[in-house]
């Protein structure tokens, strides 16, 4: 996808940290994300559109994903979507059941589908991906995930993958802290920060439009797309200053 080598990019000469986002990035589960955000939208506009007697307008796996959803903390990318339709619902209590008629019981049910299949199926990673952060580790750099998931933790150890990263912020994080998400770059300098790193010899590696606008809010000194959904052009115009398929094109 990129026209010059880009085997000497990630220099400790030039960085000395890389920031990088986990689904779509690490792991092979932004599909699973993106089925169950559909799986759950489409429960419920279902039932709107039976209950109102109007036409149903499934999730759009394509635009309604990329647009509102991917990258983005899980009860924003509901409030996106929905306004998007034109629906408002009220915020509810994070406690509230699994798919109650609210922002955080819609949140909640994604989460439980989400659950389900990692209990059941397991993660698969992007093997040379994890290549490339056991070569940065032994080049010295210092490396951290930045996720907007409240299930990043579980999600590293299920992969077995824990152990590469010595800072995690994630979605638990997020809200312990009161840390926007993505666009909103908060998460990926409080990584950097937690790392002891400047954001100018610091470098983002995200395969979500979010993620890399978020990159470049922050200022940090190089930012990666991952294009893992044909959409380069989209990473491009987001911030990213490169765009790759794979993380393996920054191998010997």
């Amino acid at each position: 996808m990129h026209e010059r080598p880009l085997q000497g990019v990630l220099t400790r000469e030039r960085f000395d940290a890389v920031l990088f986002d986990l689904d779509g990035v690490l792991t092979d589960t932004a599909k699973v994300h993106a089925l169950c955000w559909k799986r759950m939208f489409d429960e419920f506009l279902k039932r709107r559109a039976d209950g109102q007697a109007e036409v149903f307008l499934p999730f759009d796996l394509n635009a309604d994903y990329r647009q509102y959803v991917d990258g983005k903390p899980r009860y924003e990318g509901v409030r996106d979507f929905l306004a998007s339709r034109g629906i408002e619902l009220p915020q509810g209590e994070p406690s509230e059941p699994p798919g109650w008629e609210t922002v955080s019981g819609l949140g909640n049910r994604k989460n439980e589908l989400i659950n389900e299949i990692l209990a059941t199926e397991g993660v698969d990673v992007y093997e040379n991906s994890v290549v490339l952060v056991r070569r940065l580790l032994g080049q010295g750099f210092r490396t951290a995930v930045v996720s907007s998931s409240k299930n990043c933790e579980a999600i590293l150890k299920a992969a077995n993958i824990y152990d590469l990263f010595e800072v995690r912020v994630d979605g638990v994080v997020a809200a312990r802290e009161h840390l926007p998400g993505k666009p909103a770059p908060d998460t990926f300098l409080r990584a950097a920060r937690l790392l002891g790193a400047e954001p100018p010899r610091t470098v983002v590696v995200e395969d979500a439009i979010s993620g890399v606008q978020a990159g470049r809010a922050g200022g940090f000194g190089l930012v990666i797309g991952v294009d893992r959904h044909d959409d380069a052009e989209a990473l491009l115009g987001g911030g990213a200053d490169i765009v790759v398929a794979d993380l393996g094109e920054f191998l010997p």
